[in-house]
């Protein structure tokens, strides 16, 4: 018997998530998902009166393709890839991974030419800008392995973080947004050394409540790009690349990144020297989803963490542009609750959150006990 939080998560991404309408061609990227689940999307899109484009993915053949591509080849299956992104009103990414460390020992040139002349074009260019689209973590049992978890409690985890009410969620973070886009001067004080100052200042502020990514549950902005001035100490572990890295330490001068340390230091400024733009910030997001509440390396769960923050290298959304460009973005994430040292978010002077907690009277909605 098909699990019932199967087909209710498949209507949450077709129907909420990317509102699928009649005569709307909807791209269906299954890679290492359950066929049931992939079934699922196409019975929901095909009932919305979409047309469904399905491509069924690997991450073993992924891991081949980007370990001998060429320069050619991916311009070739760009240019295939690029021509359907265009046709596409909706994408719905579906994405699981039996082995996290897949491209751990990858070249990072082939990396950075599979991310240069395919991933980037096709779907940040095009994909991101053009298309209403919706990714989701599917659950692995080497997600489970990474949590610490047994794979019947992270399956029951996933389903709770993933199918929360996402409308609530979306009201509440209304005056926090509203604070933001009113804001010049924030400032982040955190474990260890963390005390960095920026200027958010004419950057638009966006919440994410279930339409871009699933788990979802965070507001972002970008940095005013040459503000950032101070260190930040991230202390939740974040997998780039296939390598983990743990402890990453960057020291900013006037919105640069001068000094770059981890566990991994050299694989680390190897990926911040890809070109300019990556030893830049190019967004600024506060995260709020109850149910995620430890790091377990997959961003799309370790960035909505509530408590958290995260300052990401690399380029900026569209909708939150400062200006910078880069071939990566790398979501980086601090977490500030007690268990973890604390810490504080300052918006002009005002301390709107203190160790993981909303403080202010309009914000007590997001709150972890008002969002389950």
């Amino acid at each position: 018997m098909l699990d019932p939080r199967i087909a209710k998560l498949a209507n949450t991404l077709v129907n909420y998530s990317c509102g699928v309408k009649a005569g709307d061609k909807v791209i269906i990227e299954a890679i290492d998902v359950p066929h049931a689940f992939t079934t699922e999307l196409i019975r929901a899109v095909t009932k919305a009166g979409g047309i469904p484009l399905v491509k069924l993915d690997s991450n073993v053949i992924k891991r081949a393709m980007i370990e001998t591509g060429t320069e050619q080849g991916w311009d070739i299956v760009a240019q295939s890839e690029l021509a359907l992104m265009k046709q596409a009103d909706c994408y719905i990414g579906a994405r699981g991974n039996h082995n996290v460390s897949e491209l751990s020992d990858v070249a990072r040139s082939q990396q950075d030419l599979y991310e240069k002349r395919f991933y980037h074009p096709v779907h940040i260019e095009q994909r991101v800008k053009h298309t209403r689209w919706v990714v989701l973590r599917w659950p692995t049992a080497s997600m489970a392995q990474q949590a610490e978890m047994s794979t019947e409690a992270f399956e029951d985890f996933f389903f709770n973080v993933c199918g929360l009410d996402y409308v609530r969620m979306h009201d509440a973070m209304q005056p926090l947004i509203e604070r933001l886009n009113k804001t010049d001067s924030v400032r982040l004080v955190g474990p260890s050394d963390t005390d960095l100052t920026f200027s958010v200042k004419g950057i638009p502020t966006i919440g994410s409540c279930g339409h871009h990514n699933i788990p979802d549950g965070e507001v972002f902005t970008a940095p005013v790009r040459d503000s950032i001035n101070g260190v930040i100490h991230y202390n939740v572990p974040t997998l780039y690349r296939g390598e983990t890295h743990n402890d990453i330490r960057l020291v900013f001068k006037n919105g640069k990144i001068v000094e770059a340390t981890s566990t991994s230091t050299d694989k680390l400024n190897e990926v911040l020297d890809s070109d300019e733009g990556a030893r830049h910030i190019g967004e600024f997001a506060i995260g709020f989803n109850p149910y995620c509440t430890r790091g377990m390396k997959d961003i799309l769960f370790d960035e909505k963490m509530a408590g958290s923050i995260h300052l990401t290298p690399g380029f900026c959304y569209e909708s939150t542009d400062n200006g910078n460009r880069s071939s990566i973005h790398w979501d980086m994430v601090m977490l500030q609750t007690p268990e973890v040292g604390g810490g504080q978010i300052f918006f002009d002077n005002t301390l709107i959150r203190e160790n993981g907690r909303f403080v202010t009277e309009d914000l007590q909605a997001l709150n972890p006990e008002s969002l389950k």
